[in-house]
């Protein structure tokens, strides 16, 4: 899954897709494609920790153009899946309207009432992300008394059952434990550690696929020393591997290139008997 934020904001890539410049767009988006991304996910709205949100009609004015373009106008794309990254209803809906095929929601449809309904609605698939209170307070809330895997799974079932409640199919869900969102470095080290406990170890988490995000997390810049987020490839490529190593179904990178070949040979060590 490849990143493209259209945001002038994000922690890794603020500022470096325009919305506006179609033709820029155009060319990363087959850059993509042609380096093996398979899945764009597109964001208009930055959720680092301690972003404020910039609100409905900025958000639509940044992706429902891109996703129409990409869906009108690159060829290429026909057969790749879009993403729209939002909390969203309003969004979520209008962008799968103009030919989005996934919404990926970073809060499972906890700050906005409408997007599980929404959701069911549309009848897409549905990126359901663990996350505690919204990006500005997320930082506070970062105590697991059980455990970080106990209890971000009992959340995340938490919120299937609220799915399946709004007529949301289990097989139409992928779930996504969150790194760095209301979590801390030992949280997300756990995370990549143990994440096959989530999808064998945990009654009720067995036989969904698995999202994994790690790309140039902040861990990695206080692991390596790396400030600046778009240098740190390397500590991202240890993380993907760790992440195809426990059982990661899709990983959500900006690096496509070298993470494509990164994802390639550790699914072949780890995973040759699937």
């Amino acid at each position: 899954m490849a990143i493209l934020n259209l945001t002038p904001d994000s922690f890794s890539d603020g500022g470096k897709h325009s919305p506006t410049d179609l033709t820029t767009l155009t060319n990363t988006v087959r850059t993509f494609i042609a380096s093996g991304a398979t899945i764009i996910d597109i964001g208009g709205e930055s959720t680092r920790p301690g972003s404020a949100p910039v609100g409905e009609a900025e958000e639509l004015a940044r992706v429902i153009p891109a996703i129409r373009h990409i869906r009108t106008s690159i060829p290429e794309a026909a057969n790749i899946a879009i993403s729209i990254d939002t909390y969203r209803a309003r969004v979520a809906e209008e962008a799968c309207a103009a030919g989005a095929d996934i919404i990926n929601d970073v809060s499972a449809g906890l700050l906005d009432p409408n997007m599980l309904p929404t959701m069911a609605r549309t009848g897409k698939a549905v990126i359901l992300m663990h996350m505690r209170g919204t990006p500005s307070t997320m930082t506070q809330l970062t105590d697991y008394p059980n455990g970080v895997i106990e209890d971000v799974s009992a959340e995340l079932l938490e919120r299937i059952s609220a799915a399946e409640a709004a007529g949301i199919r289990r097989w139409r869900m992928i779930l996504d434990p969150g790194l760095g969102f209301a979590k801390n470095q030992p949280h997300d080290l756990t995370i990549l550690r143990d994440l096959q406990k989530f999808r064998t170890g945990v009654q009720g988490l067995e036989y969904f696929p698995w999202l994994m995000g790690p790309s140039r997390k902040r861990f990695i810049g206080r692991l390596t020393g790396v400030e600046k987020a778009s240098e740190r490839n390397w500590g991202t490529a240890a993380t993907v591997t760790a992440s195809v190593a426990g059982g990661a179904d899709i990983v959500r990178v900006h690096d496509v290139k070298e993470m494509w070949q990164v994802a390639k040979v550790a699914d072949a060590i780890y995973r040759v008997d699937e």
